[in-house]
C-alpha cells in the first residue's frame, strides 16, 4: 500500500498507462521521480519531499501491453487510485485513435478528480485525453509536433503551441515527444526541490536538466507545401537553383506569370507563409542539410544558402530553432562523406 495512504507525507505520483502505450512516456517519468525519491530519502529535511510512485490502468485489466509488445504490469486500475494525488500523469500512446479505446468511465473519473489534483500532466498524445476530458479547453498547451495540427484541428478552443518541449498552463502541464516527458519531469522536480536536486536527479540519468531549442529542431521545418499547391511544386526547384542569391517577390512571381501582387495574395493562401518567410525557412532546411551531411564550414554553408555569414545565420537559426549551427551540427551531423541530398 501507498506510504501516502497510511499517513506519511510522501507526494503520490500516478501515471496512467492506457492501451498501446509508449513505453518511455510511462518509464521516462517513472524512473525520473523514482530516483528522486531515493536521493530525497537519505536526505535529512527532505524526507517529506519524497514520491510514491503509482502506475494505474485505465480498465480493470491491470496488464496493458505496450505499442512495442512489451507489456506493463500496473499496481491497480484508476477507479482504485485514491483522491490523495499529487501529480497525476497521462502517458501518450502510439496513435490518436488510440485515445478512443479508453475506458470512457476513465474520462468521468478524471474530469471528477481534477479540482483535487496539485498537477495534471500530459506526455506527448496524452494531451489527447486531457483534450477529450475538456481539461485543456481556454489552455495553452502542445503534443508532439507531428499530432499538434491534429490537436488543433480536432480542438480549436485550445491555444496548441507547436514549438516548446513542454508547456504549463496554470496547474496542467503538457509536453512533446517521448524525451520530453523526460524533461518536463525534471523541471517538476525542479519546482519541487530546487535547482540542486534536480540537476543531481539529471547528472546521474546523464540528461540535460534544461535541454536547448524546440521541437522545431526535430521536425520537417517545411511541410510537403507542394502536395497542396501546384504553385510552391513548380516554383521550388527555381528556388533551391537560386537559394544562394538574392530572390525578389518580381522575380518568383515573373516564374509563375503571375502579377507580383496577385502571386504574393496566391502564395500567402497556399502556404500560410509570405514569400519572404517562405524562402527564410527554405534556406535554414537547406543549411539543416548541409548541417548533417557535410563538413563545410558554417561560413560556407551560410553562403550557399543564401543566409549571408555564419553570424546572420546563427541568427536566422536562433530565431527559428532556439539554438546555434553548431549547436545543431553537434546534435544531428551524420557520418561524413555521404552523398548530400538537397531535395527539401
Amino acid at each position: 500500500m501507498s506510504e501516502q495512504l497510511t499517513g506519511t507525507r510522501k507526494k503520490v505520483i500516478v501515471i496512467v498507462v492506457p492501451p498501446d502505450v509508449q513505453l518511455m512516456h510511462a518509464a521516462g517519468p517513472c524512473d525520473v521521480f523514482t530516483y528522486t525519491s531515493k536521493i530525497l530519502t537519505g536526505s535529512p529535511g527532505f524526507e517529506s519531499g519524497a514520491y510514491e510512485v503509482i502506475m494505474a490502468s485505465t480498465s480493470k485489466d491491470l496488464r496493458v501491453v505496450s505499442n512495442s509488445g512489451m507489456a506493463v504490469a500496473c499496481s491497480m486500475s484508476f477507479a482504485e487510485i485514491p483522491l490523495q494525488i499529487d501529480t497525476l500523469i497521462i502517458a501518450g500512446s502510439s496513435a490518436v485513435a488510440d485515445m478512443e479505446q479508453i475506458n470512457p468511465d476513465f474520462y468521468t473519473w478524471l474530469t471528477a478528480v481534477y479540482p483535487y489534483v496539485r498537477r495534471m500532466v500530459a506526455i506527448c498524445t496524452g494531451a489527447f485525453v486531457l483534450a477529450k476530458a475538456g481539461l485543456l479547453d481556454h489552455k495553452t498547451a502542445t503534443t508532439h509536433y507531428e499530432f499538434c495540427p491534429v490537436l488543433k484541428r480536432s480542438y480549436p478552443e485550445i491555444k496548441v503551441d507547436t514549438n516548446p518541449f513542454f508547456v504549463k498552463d496554470g496547474k496542467v502541464y503538457t509536453s512533446g515527444g517521448v524525451s520530453s516527458g523526460i524533461n518536463l519531469s525534471l523541471a517538476l522536480i525542479e519546482e519541487d526541490h530546487g535547482r540542486d536536486v534536480a540537476l543531481k536527479v539529471a547528472r546521474k540519468l546523464v540528461l540535460e536538466l534544461k535541454r536547448p531549442g524546440n521541437q522545431a529542431q526535430f521536425s520537417d521545418f517545411l511541410p510537403a507545401y507542394e502536395l497542396k499547391s501546384a504553385l510552391v511544386k513548380n516554383l521550388r526547384p527555381w528556388l533551391m537553383e537560386h537559394i544562394a542569391q538574392e530572390i525578389k517577390v518580381e522575380q518568383m512571381a515573373e516564374q509563375a506569370n503571375m502579377s507580383p501582387r496577385n502571386f504574393a495574395r496566391v502564395f500567402l493562401n497556399d502556404t500560410g507563409l509570405t514569400p519572404a518567410k517562405f524562402i527564410e525557412k527554405l534556406r535554414v532546411e537547406a543549411a539543416r542539410k548541409y548541417l548533417e551531411n557535410s563538413d563545410l564550414s558554417i561560413e560556407q554553408i551560410a553562403g550557399l544558402c543564401g543566409l549571408g555569414s555564419m553570424v546572420s545565420m546563427r541568427r536566422v537559426f536562433l530565431r527559428h530553432l532556439e539554438i546555434s549551427p553548431s549547436y545543431y551540427r553537434n546534435s544531428f551531423q551524420t557520418a561524413l562523406g555521404q552523398e548530400l541530398n538537397l531535395e527539401i
